[in-house]
């Protein structure tokens, strides 16, 4: 859960979800839709069935045992790559194993002055060794805990806490601030320039080949950046944007009525979970509601009245590499309907709706709905993206130096 979800959200969910399966052999008893149901909310579905799936190949064929190796770990359980991996191993079962995730990655990259691009294969792998080489035998889990915590905590992206950092004196990005502005003063009155000592990773000779773990030459010392000179991130790709018509469809009932959800793919975007009807918003607006009424009809066997269908505004919503624009359409029936809906399809209360496995867009333009039906709503222009990832672990141990970078 704390994979790419910060700890105050993932807190509760938590709670809830040891509370429903407190063993291995009560999560792989559970359905799909329960596990989609908790975890809803929480973004990056994907997770949530791995783990479910992990927990059933535990109990079905490892004989309730979890593998107690990183190596074993990655091995034989979907989805456990290798910073999952060496996480379990080294807090559950003391295996003196390192782990990288952005936190530790970039608290390495700037102890080690490593300017290049953490994402690049090489300097990927570097990192690995390094962790490996720096990770505390005695206590892995509370060192590898520790590294997260002060990435997460202190070593953070834009504003890092230097003056409370244990391992400053450590820091060869923290001693490049402490040279850069030394020589800016001596440059400033007027003193003549001494010889500049080359950082660890500045190793190359002249007319080698660039260090691939240096600063890349076109992005020379910015002095504003301070130790957030290490490492250089490349520019982030764009969210590729994507348009759907939804229409929220509702039947008087009890509460606030029924709604039509029906349920998404097994595969791809939010897998399985459930959604108000929608479809590719594709041409002008008469061309969506024609889409959008014959999607309508697949679901519905009973005449609608789509003149009535209302355009109500629009809903954004970011997902990690999409940004999508839902075009929300609403249609409030006079009378209740009659019959079962097919497969893949249900009605639900406003209150079933809340603890059903939808998506948060999904909450987003069911709130446009009920806001532009009261006349107090207006479109949602703003949704944030995953929050980063963050953790509450206590900072138990010090990195310590090696003698390459």
């Amino acid at each position: 859960m704390l994979q790419q979800t910060q700890v105050a959200t993932v807190t509760g969910y938590y709670t809830k979800w040891m509370q429903k399966w407190p063993t291995l052999q009560d999560l792989a008893g559970a359905t799909l839709e329960e596990v989609n149901e908790l975890w809803a909310g929480l973004g990056y579905y994907s997770r949530g069935r791995r783990l479910q799936e992990g927990a059933r190949k535990v109990v079905e064929e490892l004989g309730g045992c979890v593998p107690r190796t990183a190596e074993m770990l990655q091995r034989l359980l979907p989805g456990v790559g290798r910073y999952t991996a060496g996480a379990i191993a080294s807090i559950a079962f003391g295996q003196a194993t390192g782990v990288v995730d952005g936190n530790v990655s970039r608290v390495l990259c700037r102890t080690r002055a490593i300017g290049a691009d953490p994402g690049s294969p090489l300097v990927t792998q570097h990192l690995w060794s390094l962790a490996q080489q720096l990770v505390e035998p005695a206590r892995p889990g509370d060192f590898n805990q520790a590294a997260m915590e002060l990435g997460a905590t202190v070593c953070t992206p834009r504003s890092p806490l230097c003056p409370e950092c244990p391992v400053r004196d450590f820091c060869r990005a923290q001693k490049r601030v402490e040279r850069e502005h030394e020589q800016t003063a001596r440059t400033s009155r007027g003193s003549p320039e001494r010889g500049t000592p080359l950082d660890v990773e500045e190793c190359a000779p002249k007319n080698a080949a660039p260090c691939p773990l240096c600063l890349p030459p076109a992005q020379p010392w910015r002095q504003d950046l301070g130790v957030a000179n290490f490492p250089r991130q490349p520019a982030r790709k764009a969210p590729r944007e994507q348009r759907a018509a939804v229409c929220v469809l509702q039947q008087p009932g009890s509460e606030s009525g029924r709604f039509l959800l029906v349920q998404r793919p097994k595969s791809g975007l939010l897998a399985g979970l459930w959604e108000f009807p929608s479809v590719q918003a594709e041409g002008p607006e008469a061309v969506q509601r024609q889409a959008l009424g014959k999607a309508l009809r697949t679901w519905v066997d009973h005449p609608l009245p789509l003149r009535s269908l209302r355009h109500l505004g629009e809903v954004v919503h970011v997902f990690s590499h999409i940004r999508q624009t839902y075009v929300v359409y609403g249609l409030a029936l006079a009378e209740p309907l009659q019959g079962l809906p097919p497969p893949g399809a249900r009605w639900v209360t406003r209150t079933e709706f809340q603890a059903a496995a939808v998506p948060t867009a999904m909450k987003k333009v069911l709130r446009l709905f009920e806001g532009q039906r009261s006349g107090r709503g207006k479109a949602s222009k703003r949704s944030p993206g995953p929050a980063a990832s963050g953790r509450q672990l206590t900072l138990s141990a010090f990195l310590k130096p090696t003698s390459t970078p």
